[in-house]
């Protein structure tokens, strides 16, 4: 990825400074004229073209903007807003054969978390996008069938969801989300427990028998990592070409314990050093969380339930079908970024 230099604009026939990076950014997000201005500054820096710059709207989250941006040939993609204007961006982006660069903005930063990428160091990530090196992740596509046999599709990179997790971001206060970020979704949780029950599927992942069961949600991950440290899936990778899937099934209020107990602190603190996975060997298993892997995993509910994707609710659906497409995305990193892991 990395630019010939600024003072050798003719390079085997293609000049510098015909290329151009393109800049997709949620308003509402970040610091428009200092953003701009950065990006400019980084493009001139490294003898491309003067940048393009798009914004989304409420009607365009950012896939519409970005094909655009293709179209008009841009060499590398930025995309600077909250984890829905990152998911849609990716879903354009998919296949492109285009770098993405994640400029860190929003509330949860998901992707850009389980990337290990700096938080809140936007220059470094804006220069990463001409000087610096690159991974290939998988996407996660979702198909959503709703209650009229309509069907939609959509990309996630972080993780998606039906049942209780998807009506938890449904009922969160979006003003509170703004004001206190992503510790307003305890709210959205307190909320949605107070009436949750649980529903029945039937789920397939491919290859492998159908099974029926009684739930409270089902999650189907590309990544794994939470806020504040937790370890929702801790074995999710972007990179080995599946998708991991998580059921919650806990027995009553007891059942919630359990819940909590694996993702607060066997995932998230217990896995982490070698006495504490001594620990969890000898421990009783209990199926109020069961963990798969492959290449997808096919739902159908009896009644339609809500979903959501990267954090965003998508409405409700009857049946949802996921399945992986393998090292899809590039994705700019700072250069010498540690990607072990990832």
């Amino acid at each position: 990825m990395t630019p010939p230099p600024a003072d050798s604009p003719d390079v085997g026939g293609t000049r510098t400074d015909d290329r151009h990076a393109a800049l997709v950014y949620n308003p509402i997000k970040v610091d428009v004229p200092a953003l701009r201005d950065a990006v400019s500054k980084e493009s001139k820096a490294a003898g491309w073209g003067d940048p393009l710059f798009y914004e989304t709207t409420v009607e365009d989250l950012g896939d519409g903007v970005t094909k655009e941006a293709l179209e008009e040939g841009a060499d590398a993609v930025l995309v600077a807003g909250g984890d829905g204007t990152v998911r849609a961006v990716s879903e354009a982006m998919a296949g492109s054969g285009v770098p993405l660069t994640i400029v860190p903005s929003g509330t949860g930063n998901l992707l850009a978390r389980n990337l290990r990428l700096p938080l809140t160091d936007r220059q470094a990530m804006i220069r990463a996008t001409f000087d610096g090196d690159s991974l290939t992740m998988d996407v996660g596509l979702a198909e959503l069938r709703r209650a009229d046999g309509s069907l939609d599709k959509h990309a996630f990179v972080v993780m998606g969801g039906m049942g209780l997790d998807a009506a938890m971001i449904a009922n969160t206060n979006p003003q509170l989300k703004k004001s206190v970020g992503w510790v307003a979704y305890v709210d959205g949780a307190a909320r949605s427990l107070v009436n949750a029950k649980p529903f029945r599927i039937m789920y397939q992942l491919p290859g492998r028998r159908l099974h029926s069961a009684r739930i409270q949600s089902v999650l189907f991950a590309n990544c794994g990592s939470l806020p504040a440290g937790l370890e929702l899936v801790p074995d999710a990778s972007v990179t080995d070409g599946s998708l991991d899937v998580v059921i919650f099934q806990p027995k009553g209020a007891f059942g919630w314990l359990f819940v909590w107990r694996r993702v607060a602190w066997d995932n998230s603190v217990l896995r982490k050093t070698k006495t504490g996975r001594r620990m969890l060997a000898l421990r009783t298993k209990d199926n109020s969380v069961l963990y798969s892997r492959g290449d997808g995993i096919d739902l159908a509910s009896t009644d339609p339930k809500p979903v959501q994707l990267d954090g965003d609710e998508f409405g409700e659906a009857v049946a949802v079908r996921t399945r992986i497409d393998p090292g899809a995305l590039i994705v700019a990193v700072p250069r010498g970024h540690d990607v072990t892991g990832l």
